[in-house]
């Protein structure tokens, strides 16, 4: 039967050698190593500083909120492009976070969480030959959908020495001329870098300059340990060159509930609404009715970033204390280090060929799960959403526990 259906796989999922390859994704190999981890340390618990999702429910008011919506039968049907509660809610969160004006009927479109809005808008915009501007490392979501509608996709490295925000000088002038969409993602994953005002009024003039639109994820955008929530559109005129994704799913403990929005100019949301409505039947309205509950209530992200400040203080001073040269995000829950280049342990010294292969010996070795990335020097994604129920003393709990694991080591930077 699988013969059958090789030559008629499309090529941009790789037609015809399709399923033949036998490389394993950078996160499979996570998954595998830690399960033979615990397979062979059974009675050793699994530090997991890998997840990129909170830890904990949704709070009580939502869930709340959830299940009265839930019984309503008017909720029962599609909800194709969006209730208006969810819309107005939104609209009023970017007023009261960002201080940003929001048309909620014409700049504001909900989404099925950030993904699904990065996998559509390609479809709003790319062409055959059509260049996109990316960074790395990075989500590759949006990148991925514009190559298969044949377009170019051009990575600018994320580096320390620019703090982990894209040098926009260096896009080669060729790539540039066919160039449609900068995508941005501040508060960032996998560095945690944060954006500034400045930065973004750049990036906004580079748009302009060059007739790009900027698609900004800012799933993270209010997960901020010191000053206020950053928005592009707080720079005049913004709306004119971007749209702007934002995201319940890590501000509101809500990943698996699938909700965001779209907002920006009218006609480039239009664009957006026209694809989704015909690919897809919109959120749940329960979801929505939630989701309008929580956005209600910015003041649950900041509990959530005062949980996550505090671990990632505990955790920036066990690192430190082990070599590792590293220091506390402005946002986000991740924090991103420089791999080793080798280790000293037992009186033996194992050398690391790049990030991926210390972070295998992390997990098997130690039993503590990060996330590699080599695409541009060899870096480890620690996150801060580790299981720690008991609180305070049990978060304070996990972090010694990591730091007793990795104390016989000397490791080598």
């Amino acid at each position: 039967m699988s013969d059958y259906f090789q030559p008629l796989f499309a090529e941009r999922i790789g037609g015809a050698q399709y399923g033949q390859s036998t490389a394993i994704y950078k996160f499979e190999k996570i998954k595998r190593a830690k399960a033979a981890a615990r397979a062979a340390h059974p009675n050793v618990p699994l530090i997991d500083l890998g997840v990129g999702e909170p830890d904990e429910m949704a709070f009580p008011e939502v869930v709340q909120a959830m299940q009265a919506a839930v019984a309503q039968p008017e909720n029962r049907g599609y909800s194709d492009n969006g209730g208006p509660e969810f819309k107005q809610a939104a609209a009023r969160y970017m007023k009261r976070v960002f201080g940003v004006d929001m048309n909620p009927e014409t700049e504001v479109l909900h989404s099925i969480g950030s993904k699904a809005a990065l996998s559509l808008l390609p479809a709003c915009f790319i062409n055959p030959g059509d260049g996109v501007i990316m960074t790395t490392p990075g989500y590759p979501v949006f990148g991925t959908h514009a190559r298969y509608y044949g377009g170019r996709v051009y990575n600018l490295p994320l580096t320390a020495q620019n703090n982990f925000l894209p040098d926009l000088k260096t896009v080669p002038a060729d790539f540039l001329k066919d160039a449609k969409v900068l995508v941005l993602n501040y508060p960032n994953n996998p560095t945690g870098a944060a954006a500034t005002l400045e930065f973004f009024k750049h990036a906004v003039e580079f748009a302009r300059q060059h007739e790009l639109l900027i698609i900004q994820d800012a799933a993270y955008a209010a997960l901020v340990y010191e000053g206020q929530p950053l928005s592009i559109f707080q720079v005049p005129g913004a709306k004119e060159v971007a749209l702007e994704l934002h995201s319940l799913s890590k501000s509101f403990n809500m990943t698996g509930w699938r909700l965001g929005w779209v907002c920006g100019g009218a006609l480039a949301v239009r664009a957006y609404g026209d694809v989704k409505d015909n690919s897809d039947s919109g959120q749940f309205l329960a979801i929505q009715k939630a989701g309008a509950a929580a956005l209600d209530r910015p003041e649950i992200t900041q509990k959530i970033s005062a949980k996550y400040s505090r671990r990632m203080d505990q955790l920036v001073a066990a690192l430190r204390a082990l070599g590792f040269q590293v220091a506390k995000p402005k946002a986000s829950f991740f924090l991103y280090a420089p791999a080793p280049k080798a280790v000293q342990q037992d009186g033996q010294r194992l050398a690391f060929a790049n990030a991926e292969e210390f972070s295998q010996w992390l997990i098997r070795e130690h039993l503590i799960s990060t996330v590699p990335w080599d695409d541009a020097g060899a870096f480890v994604r620690f996150s801060v959403t580790f299981v720690a129920p008991g609180g305070i003393e049990e978060e304070t709990r996990v972090i010694n526990d990591i730091k007793f694991r990795l104390s016989q080591c000397a490791f080598e930077f």
